[in-house]
């Protein structure tokens, strides 16, 4: 099993060096992975997520300056909210040329229809316009020069350049059983999000009854506050995803100030028993 943390990107951590921060320690801790979210704009009037939150991209950014090692990855891009998915084709190729192929793209359909508007995005099909979105990804970061031939966002020779360093892992997120039917067909990976333990081995089967080999990746994300959560209850929550069949685990880590959040890497490091670097 795999452990990625969340970078200190949202609410009161977020300060102008809390991305290269968490990002440092959580290399130093022995984390796989470092993890943004996306949520490009937010509504006054939608209580969640926090205000507060630096774009996922340049955040990654400035993650990936200040490592070495550890992955970098989106948990997870909200693809049709993007004006242009060939510009974010170039962005994302880029980041992973850039980082020495660390880049994972988790990727999804999102679900505020209020943030759709506010980006002047299509709220409907817009599971149909990430499955093309995704074929378009794939098709910028191997052929040059580049020709898609799709319903919504038709190009053609196009140079889309640097490529990504290697085949670049594209993580489907969501919930229901059309995002694990696209994560299956489109996927090499499913990250699911707030899944508790008692619930994990049913998600589990729905995925691998659509995509049985081992080289797919099941990743979930969960919340484990080191405030609430003790170092054993954590170790047990662990041992009981991994029985489930998870294979790599996002944390979200203790809420509030940015030392409270580095402090809490470090309680959740301690408690999975990772080897520091």
């Amino acid at each position: 099993m795999k452990f990625g943390i969340h970078l200190a990107q949202f609410g009161r951590a977020l300060t102008p060096d809390s991305i290269q921060r968490s990002a440092m320690g959580a290399e130093e801790l022995g984390f796989d992975d470092v993890w943004v979210s996306d949520h490009l704009v937010v509504p006054a009037s939608q209580p969640y997520p926090a205000p507060l939150l630096a774009d996922p991209l340049v955040a990654l950014s400035f993650a990936a300056a200040v490592t070495d090692t550890v992955g970098i990855g989106s948990s997870v891009l909200v693809g049709p909210q993007y004006a242009s998915p060939l510009q974010l084709a170039n962005t994302l190729a880029t980041l992973d040329h850039c980082s020495n192929g660390r880049l994972i793209v988790g990727i999804g359909i999102g679900w505020s229809e209020l943030e759709y508007k506010a980006l002047g995005a299509s709220f409907d099909h817009r599971g149909a316009r990430l499955d093309e979105i995704i074929d378009l990804l794939r098709t910028c970061w191997t052929d040059d020069p580049a020709t898609h031939e799709g319903t919504y966002y038709p190009f053609e020779d196009m140079h889309v350049l640097p490529k990504p360093v290697g085949p670049m892992p594209i993580w489907v997120g969501g919930g229901s059983d059309a995002a694990y039917h696209r994560a299956a067909v489109r996927g090499t990976g499913y990250h699911g999000i707030g899944v508790p333990p008692e619930g994990a081995a049913e998600m589990v089967a729905k995925v691998r009854d659509l995509r049985p080999d081992e080289d797919f990746v099941v990743s979930l994300r969960v919340d484990w506050d080191a405030r609430n959560n003790s170092p054993e209850e954590i170790a047990e929550q662990r041992g009981l995803y991994e029985a489930a069949g998870i294979q790599h685990i996002v944390v979200a880590p203790t809420r509030g100030s940015i030392e409270a959040w580095l402090e809490g890497m470090g309680v959740i490091a301690g408690a999975l028993e990772l080897t520091p670097r």
